[in-house]
């Protein structure tokens, strides 16, 4: 049997972590100095610097009951590309579906960078723009 690579096991462990609501298990393998860089033209947007800012992003997210099925991942041992399906849950209001890529770097065995690329942005921002209005 084959050991995953090191990079894979903290992706999955993070994507537990997301799918429980757990942050303090993300606090866990998270770089105290990381950047999580959210493109777009929404309330969400920007360069999350450092755990807090990261964690606050992601409590944000629990709002809107986002969940992240992965679908496939690559990796070397400096970075993590994984493409997901996102979706929202929400009893009231219009729900969205739409896959995103993400781009993890890793600096002393944490996550440290993450870059997102979403499938549709015109439609994460009209969405956030909605919903956080």
């Amino acid at each position: 049997m084959s050991e995953q690579h090191p990079n894979l096991v903290l992706i999955q462990s993070f994507f537990t972590a997301y799918t429980g609501n757990d942050l303090e298990a993300m606090r866990q393998i998270l770089s105290p100095d990381i950047q999580w860089v959210i493109p777009g033209r929404n309330p969400t947007s920007g360069v999350k610097t450092g755990i807090d800012e990261v964690l606050a992003y992601f409590k944000q997210l629990q709002a809107f009951s986002f969940k992240a099925r992965p679908m496939v991942m690559g990796v070397n041992d400096d970075y993590v590309i994984d493409c997901h399906l996102n979706w929202s849950n929400l009893a009231d209001g219009e729900n969205i579906e739409r896959m995103s890529c993400l781009l993890w770097q890793f600096k002393d065995g944490m996550i440290s960078k993450v870059y997102n690329f979403p499938e549709d942005q015109y439609l994460i921002d009209a969405f956030f723009n909605r919903e956080l209005a």
